[in-house]
């Protein structure tokens, strides 16, 4: 006997296997600005070889302020800073141990984690994104120097009579503030950034009058909390968020400091880079169908095989969510098949599937030898970004149609060509 009984080959486009790689990159614009202040935060994901179970956004919004100037006390606490663009002129004076906290420097922000909906440019799925600010800082401008506010007397350094005003807005703000260091003072201005407590008031009460006051250069820091990357689609995810800036608003600083504008829109952008790509090794695109231990037992003994299989290995990256399915060039009730071309003898090949850890089907349990058909499977979903691991296609024939052909054997291969299509979900 010369040559195999069968063969089967694996088709798909031009190339002769469909390799499967969409990082989907869709765009959309956000709709009309509401007026008011805005500020843009973005973020995005893109799988990481060097770090496949670390499946989060990466906050690229470039920082601005505290942040800047001291990154590694922001990273150690994931805090982010942003200046912000608005400022506070005082409408009235200061007066001399107010005991009205309103009545003077006042800060209260929106320090509770406030939930917002972004949504896909193209295809409107919805994500949510959560957001809070847990720093207000800022430069103070006093309508003279410290020194001509508070009079002769020590200390005689510019911090000092800084904090003979109103106490050390460094090191020690008022509670339940926290300081984060980092600050400068010059003769009639002073930078500050605290840490803030929920939605708590920090107010300063002060020691003299001071007949104006402006804030400028105001800086929020915020922290981020995105949704999970792996669930999502490919492309752009817009949404908005707007506090309300003022008396009695979100972001409170008192009766006497009003603010140049009342709102503060916050512009959301994030962007979703998925893959998926399937890689055959050299020649992996034809699959030769034998015994179980090949054909010897057949040409020395004359033992008919029960089965022709083989298995073929496939390394597999994916970061979403795909189906699977087949296409066939020779079709029996039962599936795609293999045939001698002259006869139009055949059988069936049955197709399953294994995948690597990390991927799972669509009920979250590992998949191994689950059958393929021409109708596209459920979604299997990565728990984590699968980075070129190894799954295995296996190709069997049942010992009705392994029979059929041997019998039918005239020293021809039997051949077909099936595809195996993976068709990402996103």
């Amino acid at each position: 006997m010369k040559g195999p009984i069968s063969s089967t080959y694996l088709k798909g486009d031009r190339a002769g296997w469909r390799r499967c790689f969409w990082p989907l990159m869709l765009s959309g614009l956000i709709g009309e600005p509401a007026m008011g202040a805005m500020m843009e935060i973005r973020a995005s994901f893109r799988p990481d070889p060097s770090n496949p179970v670390q499946n989060k956004f990466t906050n690229e919004t470039p920082v601005r302020g505290h942040c800047e100037l001291q990154p590694v006390f922001c990273k150690e606490r994931d805090l982010f800073s942003l200046l912000m663009p608005i400022g506070f002129q005082s409408v009235g004076p200061i007066e001399r141990g107010h005991t009205d906290q309103r009545k003077g420097a006042m800060f209260r922000v929106p320090g509770d984690w406030q939930r917002l909906s972004v949504t896909h440019s193209q295809t409107q799925e919805v994500a949510e994104v959560e957001l809070r600010i847990v720093s207000i800082g800022g430069r103070y401008t006093l309508p003279d120097t410290a020194e001509n506010l508070v009079g002769e007397g020590p200390p005689t350094s510019v911090q000092g009579w800084h904090t003979r005003l109103w106490g050390d807005w460094t090191w020690a703000p008022p509670a339940p503030c926290q300081p984060t260091g980092g600050m400068y003072t010059a003769p009639s201005t002073r930078t500050f950034f605290w840490l803030t407590s929920g939605t708590s008031v920090c107010a300063a009460r002060a020691n003299y009058p001071i007949a104006t006051l402006t804030y400028d250069r105001m800086q929020i820091g915020y922290e981020l909390r995105t949704p999970k990357p792996l669930n999502m689609s490919s492309g752009q995810y817009n949404g908005q968020w707007t506090y309300s800036v003022g008396r009695g608003r979100d972001f409170d600083m008192g009766d006497i400091m009003q603010p140049d504008d009342s709102t503060l829109t916050f512009n959301f952008n994030l962007n979703v880079e998925h893959v998926l790509k399937v890689d055959l090794p050299p020649g992996g695109n034809q699959v030769i169908l034998e015994p179980q231990g090949g054909w010897q037992g057949w040409l020395d003994r004359g033992s008919k095989p029960t089965a022709l299989l083989r298995d073929q290995t496939f390394l597999i990256s994916a970061s979403s969510r795909f189906t699977m399915k087949l296409e066939c060039e020779w079709e029996l009730v039962n599936g795609c098949a293999i045939i001698d071309r002259q006869t139009g003898i055949g059988g069936v090949v049955n197709v399953s599937v294994s995948l690597p850890h990390g991927l799972v089907n669509s009920s979250g349990q590992p998949v191994s030898h689950l059958p393929l058909s021409r109708t596209e499977s459920a979604p299997f979903q990565p728990g984590f970004y699968v980075d070129r691991k190894p799954g295995t296609l296996h190709f069997e024939m049942s010992e009705r149609s392994t029979s059929q052909v041997v019998e039918a054997s005239a020293g021809r291969p039997f051949k077909g060509n099936i595809t195996v299509v993976w068709d990402s979900q996103v």
